[in-house]
């Protein structure tokens, strides 16, 4: 199960590594008008959908392992809550569980997203240095 979970989470950051550069390529390939502009709107609009996705991601699955292991999230005091959770997990399911304390997760999306906007211009600048270097060299 927590493979599983560890595998959707790196699709997903990878998806959010990708995605900008696809869009780049598919609007260079279709040679429209004001490239950089439309590469903006649409990479913040795919990225930021993607950010919300992935902070609520490791949110509900931290849920899903703790009820896995056997946390009970409806309990009155913490006996009731560890009662079901096996001796092993139990420190596991304590970092878990603290984990998820804190700020929401879309607050975590929106103070993530300013600290990745630099890397949708750095994508756009280093394609555009990248070409400018292939067509000196032709």
């Amino acid at each position: 199960m927590e493979i599983l979970l560890k595998i959707i989470s790196f699709v997903l950051l990878v998806s959010l590594v990708i995605f900008p550069i696809f869009i780049l390529k598919q609007l260079k390939k279709r040679k429209t008008k004001n490239v950089f502009i439309l590469y903006l709107i649409i990479s913040l609009l795919i990225t930021f959908i993607l950010i919300l996705i992935i902070a609520w991601w490791s949110n509900f699955s931290n849920k899903l392992l703790l009820s896995h292991l056997g946390y009970d999230f409806d309990a009155m005091n913490d006996i009731q809550r560890f009662q079901n959770v096996a001796s092993e997990n139990l420190d596991k399911v304590k970092k878990l569980r603290i984990a998820m304390m804190g700020i929401g997760w879309p607050l975590k999306a929106f103070i993530f997203y300013p600290f990745y906007l630099p890397y949708l211009l750095i994508v756009y600048f280093g394609s555009s240095f990248l070409t400018r270097i292939k067509q000196k060299s032709n």
